[in-house]
């Protein structure tokens, strides 16, 4: 008697969008000083008829929520956490900008793992894989 090969939590995540009919979904990553970027980028994408999610913090613009040092730094983890769903989330990956920082360095790595596509809008920024 065989057994049906189990499904991986990435190809149940395809099958389910799929059958939702789900479309592509583009995570945006970058350095947050490529905030009006992203937002450009998102628009673009979003008319084209992709669902876009990208970073919706910039941390480096100060706010009231992260204005105390230990939530700072307590929401930066959580905050790269969610990133990093985002990405498991994601079709693709477009990394935005003419910088690519440590953070993005790591996100762009991570999505490798992960199989994803990745596109720049500088290629010539990108980092070897």
């Amino acid at each position: 008697m065989s057994y049906p090969e189990l499904l991986t939590p990435e190809e149940k995540l395809t099958q389910a969008k799929e059958g939702l009919a789900i479309p592509e979904i583009v995570v945006i990553c970058g350095s947050t000083r490529f905030m009006q970027e992203m937002a450009e980028a998102d628009r673009e994408l979003t008319f084209a008829g992709n669902i876009v999610v990208k970073p919706g913090c910039d941390m480096k613009t100060p706010h009231l929520l992260w204005a105390d040092p230990i939530e700072a730094e307590a929401g930066k983890a959580r905050l790269d956490d969610l990133h990093r769903a985002k990405i498991r989330l994601a079709d693709r990956v477009l990394v935005v900008g003419d910088y690519i920082g440590d953070s993005t360095r790591a996100e762009i790595a991570y999505a490798h793992s992960l199989g994803k596509p990745v596109e720049f809008t500088h290629p010539d920024v990108a980092p070897a894989a």
